[in-house]
């Protein structure tokens, strides 16, 4: 199976295993474990803040960020198509009480603009309870939804300028933040800089097994600590999947282009079929998303997931691949060939449904 649902399914290689396995452990809720000291520090440094506390996942270290921000009833802003505000199960609501104000970002960027139209401006006719306190602003770098699109740097901070003129804090989230450095060259401390807090993973891009950090100023990350721990993220001897972390972390991020170049090549090959819909222009990192002219997505995938790839729908006619260091470049031939022969299967059949039937009925011999 060629597994391209998302590059959270890559599996760790054997020396991170190796490293795992030989790790110095302790209990990480005393804070005495020293593999996940390192691996917070060594992010934190990365990052450019003063400290950073691991958690099991990405969405943790969200929430976790956005509790720490705010209290119930604040206003947050997101992108209209943000990880955090789409894809975390409600939890700003459910687990902060804040309130979305959304923003219409395009491929998730969005501009200062936009931040002015959606705070508008205080007026004292208003009741002084309305509307909530806007706290913060949330971006995502590189972007899920948007097809692992890249925020210009010029972009990024102007908005931010924008955000600090009307006093909020900023948040990134940077799970995939590895890959932007990866295409642009611009360090990952660089795009962190304007940030209050930034989340970054190490299941993604680095190829860990388990894993998130939220990085940010030692107080700010003292109030984490407390949520992580009321929201049951407290681990024990966690050192031996901090190792997984620490290991891609050392190893992995050097590798990351590669897994760029997997996207182009498969880009490029949907765009020689005819039923596909996708600009190559789009694929920034190692999100391909792409269009089927005249096939429902939920058959499609079905269709390739029986011949050996497997691939997310993502709306009616949209498709997801994620591309990680597990995925070789036979794959992606093997990818394509798969693709163009699903469209071809669901193109007859497609045929066959809408030929038109003869309903007549017969009933006898003189009839």
């Amino acid at each position: 199976m060629i597994d391209l649902r998302s590059d959270t399914c890559s599996r760790p290689t054997t020396p991170m295993r190796q490293a795992m396995a030989e790790a110095t452990v302790g209990d990480d809720v005393y804070g005495d474990d020293p593999t996940v000291k390192a691996l917070e520090l060594t992010t934190a440094e990365l990052l450019g803040k003063e400290d950073a506390v691991y958690m099991p996942t990405g969405t943790m270290t969200n929430q976790v960020g956005i509790r720490a921000h705010t209290e119930p009833g604040d206003a947050v802003l997101f992108d209209q198509n943000a990880h955090v505000y789409i894809l975390e199960g409600g939890a700003p609501a459910a687990f902060s009480g804040v309130l979305p104000r959304l923003l219409p970002g395009i491929r998730g960027i969005f501009g200062p603009d936009d931040v002015d139209a959606a705070l508008g401006r205080p007026h004292p006719f208003f009741p002084i309870t309305i509307p909530a306190p806007n706290r913060l602003l949330c971006i995502e770098n590189t972007h899920n939804i948007g097809g692992g699109s890249i925020w210009p740097l010029e972009k990024l901070e102007a908005v931010c300028r924008t955000a600090r003129t009307h006093q909020l804090r900023l948040h990134l989230d940077g799970a995939r933040l590895w890959h932007a450095t990866a295409a642009t060259g611009v360090p990952e401390s660089v795009y962190a800089a304007p940030f209050d807090s930034v989340s970054v993973c190490f299941s993604k891009a680095l190829g860990a097994p388990v894993g998130s950090c939220l990085a940010g100023p030692k107080d700010f990350i003292t109030r984490a600590r407390r949520f992580k721990q009321q929201i049951g993220g407290g681990f024990r001897q966690a050192g031996i999947i901090a190792a997984g972390a620490l290991y891609a972390l050392q190893n992995h991020r050097a590798r990351i282009g590669e897994t760029h170049a997997l996207a182009q090549q498969f880009a490029h090959g949907l765009a020689q079929l005819e039923s596909i819909i996708l600009d190559t222009s789009m694929v920034e990192t190692n999100i391909v998303r792409f269009r089927l002219a005249s096939a429902d997505a939920a058959a499609f995938v079905e269709a390739a997931h029986r011949r050996g790839l497997w691939m997310l729908p993502s709306g009616i006619d949209a498709v997801r691949a994620v591309f990680y260091l597990d995925i070789q470049k036979n794959d992606v031939v093997r990818a394509v060939e798969i693709v163009a022969d699903c469209l071809k299967e669901l193109s007859v059949n497609e045929s066959i449904d809408s030929a038109p039937r003869n309903t007549t009925a017969h009933h006898g011999a003189g009839y």
